[in-house]
């Protein structure tokens, strides 16, 4: 009989293992999906949306109302003073406008949509009254594919999924074969630790490719979502953040003994990142003293680097300094959980 090498024999075991599980299979590929279909659909690209303006019942309110009922993209309502408050309270217009010598408008200055509200509102008021441009200008109406929503998120779902599917794959597989005293049968082989949990790791990276080429086929497919850059420079950085995760997964299940301390640990782990790492919005949202500790964060960077090949067209030597966060998170977590790592 043909002998192989323990480290083939054990990735091919935990590759059957995987392909036994139907959750796993779901997860990792079809989960992915709907999440991309259902945001894509929700922030698809849409023609601008009406503003909601509220003319206090005042008088010169009509003849602003009839004004903006004019103009392109605004539904005007005249209202009492006190339903035009309460209404702009509750967020149903973005600005009331109070007629009178003076033009008064009121809004929400910390929202974003009402600011927007009160330039075009006065925009389209003081046009009506005679204003006219210094300059004559044009306009050029753009629609860039890598600018879209769908292009942002895409990159980050990929991220997002090999987070997930790196640290939960390896962590109950782990958690499982302890709970089952699998592991107590194999301290009596002359198998190396070494081997057993680097077999998890590649056995992690055989779903590797058909999980990258579903999901980024998908959105340029459905989404015409671009791909810049390299394809070999983006598998390999996905080859790195898989990796990464995985290795994160061996270190958060190396000691615990059950599910319930296992999924603790690993919701610990990612749900920070989950919000902070730029998945669904842009990390620089947050507060720049929290950049320093964002930007360390393997997610942030696996994302970054992702989007970087895939809408910029970034070369290998340009993402060097994520995919090394990613690196460093990696090997550290494999070494300590080689060291911690226990049997039983």
């Amino acid at each position: 009989m043909r002998n192989h090498h323990p480290l083939v024999q054990l990735t091919l075991a935990r590759f059957r293992e995987q392909l036994r599980q139907p959750e796993v299979l779901f997860w990792v590929f079809a989960f992915p999906l709907l999440l991309a279909v259902a945001l894509g659909l929700a922030f698809r690209n849409r023609p601008p949306e009406v503003i909601r303006v509220g003319v206090e019942a005042v008088a010169g309110a009509d003849s602003v109302a009839s004004v903006l009922a004019h103009a392109r993209g605004f539904e005007a309502t005249v209202l009492p003073p006190a339903e035009a408050a309460d209404r702009l309270r509750r967020g149903r217009v973005a600005i009331v406008v109070v007629p009178g010598a003076t033009l008064l408008y009121r809004y929400d200055f910390t929202r974003a949509e009402s600011r927007m509200a009160r330039l075009v509102t006065d925009d389209a008021l003081q046009r009506a009254l005679g204003r006219r441009d210094v300059r004559p200008v044009a306009e050029q109406k753009v629609m860039e594919k890598g600018s879209r929503y769908i292009d942002f998120l895409i990159p980050g779902l990929l991220g997002l999924n090999l987070m997930g599917t790196g640290m939960w794959s390896m962590g109950y597989a782990l958690v499982d074969a302890r709970k089952k005293k699998l592991m107590k049968r194999l301290l009596a082989s002359p198998m190396r630790k070494s081997h057993y949990l680097l077999s998890f790791i590649a056995a992690r990276l055989t779903m590797l490719v058909p999980e990258v080429v579903l999901l980024i086929g998908f959105g340029m497919l459905a989404f015409g979502v671009p791909m810049r850059g390299s394809v070999v420079v983006f598998l390999l950085v996905a080859v790195v953040g898989a990796m990464c995760f995985a290795g994160l997964g061996l270190l958060t299940a190396s000691r615990v003994r059950t599910n319930e301390a296992a999924n603790g640990l690993m919701n610990l782990i990612m749900m920070p990142m989950w919000i902070l790492s730029g998945v669904f919005f842009s990390s620089a949202n947050f507060p720049a003293a929290m950049q320093p500790v964002i930007k360390a964060l393997p997610l942030t960077a696996l994302n970054d680097a992702l989007r970087a090949v895939m809408l910029d067209g970034a070369s290998l030597a340009s993402v060097a300094g994520p995919a090394a966060i990613c690196v460093a998170w990696g090997v550290v977590s494999f070494v300590i959980a080689l060291r911690i790592f226990r049997w039983l």
